[in-house]
């Protein structure tokens, strides 16, 4: 009994001595409330930053620092095993996605208090991947996807406003702006401007809801040929159906015949039916200069910006064909169709 006392009172001594060690201040630790001064990045750690990008490995300096146990970006708090901390620095990775698209202060807690660093750290430049409809008349709504749209200031489309109905990090709803029907798209935020690499909407028109500009049809060896179709339409109430056999065509002429003077490319949209998928549709122009392939998407709309100098740069046009160049049977639609 008397050893069991024993080895109780031993370890009650133990632990009692391993409390003291455990709150006993290291005698390094500054009592200090926290200050931030400046941010470096890791590569040159005497240039202070003015800014800096979303993502980035950064150093706070400042004082008193050694007991931090919290970094927080503007409400985005980093993770405890990316904060590494002395007393006079912070090396810290900041988090990929902030709240605002360039003013993010930092706030940095300690054991003895907190300190706030106002400073700049930016969301990367806007992307612009895509847009939805290509083509448009005024007050359409047009769908901008891409990325690093926060704070989005501005959209144009052939250099004039266009009204921006709804945004996010991702995406942009606008109205095409009165008096354009075609032009470059540009998104613009407080980091920078993006200009879309397709083009939006049809400087000369063959077919939107109906042939255009005096082209006539003169397709051949389809099984069906439907020019007001409503069932499966890219935009506006119709689009046109070809039920193709193999190496049919649709084909178009302007017996004026077409000048490409001022123009740089074909555009249109094409529907792939029931197997198609990866099928072909070969586009050519008379007089002869040139060819070129689309790959078909089965049960989706693609819009395609076909280079003229793709197809031989022809100086005119009468004859514009696309033939089924894949041996399929199967249903196809086409919609706004023209040159930019």
């Amino acid at each position: 009994m008397k050893m069991i006392r024993k080895y109780i009172n031993a370890g009650l001594v133990m632990l009692t001595f391993m409390t003291i060690v455990a709150c006993k201040k290291d005698k390094n630790e500054s009592t200090a409330v926290p200050t931030l001064s400046a941010v470096t990045n890791l590569t040159n750690r005497s240039a202070n930053l003015p800014s800096i990008g979303y993502g980035e490995w950064i150093i706070i300096t400042g004082k008193n620092l050694s007991t931090t146990f919290k970094v927080d970006f503007n409400g985005a708090i980093v993770k405890d095993s990316l904060v590494f901390a002395n007393d006079t620095s912070i090396t810290v990775k900041i988090p990929a996605e902030l709240v605002d698209p360039v003013n993010n202060p930092i706030t940095v807690t300690t054991k003895y208090g907190t300190a706030t660093l106002n400073f700049k750290i930016m969301q990367p430049m806007p992307r612009v991947d895509d847009f939805n409809p290509a083509a448009g008349a005024p007050d359409d709504e047009v769908t901008i996807m891409g990325a690093y749209f926060k704070g989005v200031t501005n959209v144009t489309i052939n250099g004039l406003a266009a009204t921006i109905l709804s945004s996010t990090k991702t995406e942009i709803k606008v109205k095409v702006p009165a008096g354009v029907s075609y032009g470059a798209v540009v998104v613009t935020t407080p980091v920078g401007v993006a200009t879309a690499t397709k083009t939006f909407g049809l400087k000369h028109v063959i077919y939107d809801d109906a042939l255009r500009n005096s082209w006539t049809n003169t397709s051949y060896s389809t099984l069906g040929l439907v020019f007001n179709n409503s069932d499966v339409v890219r935009r506006g109430t119709s689009s046109i159906l070809v039920n193709h056999k193999g190496f049919s065509a649709l084909r178009f002429r302007l017996s004026s015949k077409f000048s490409t003077t001022g123009y740089t490319m074909l555009k249109l949209s094409m529907y792939g039916g029931v197997g198609t998928q990866g099928k072909k549709v070969k586009i050519s122009v008379s007089p002869a200069a040139g060819s070129y392939e689309l790959l078909l998407t089965e049960g989706k709309w693609t819009d395609y910006q076909v280079q003229l100098i793709n197809i031989g740069t022809p100086a005119t046009i009468e004859y514009l064909t696309f033939q089924e160049f894949s041996g399929f049977t199967s249903n196809i639609y086409v919609d706004d169709i023209g040159f930019y």
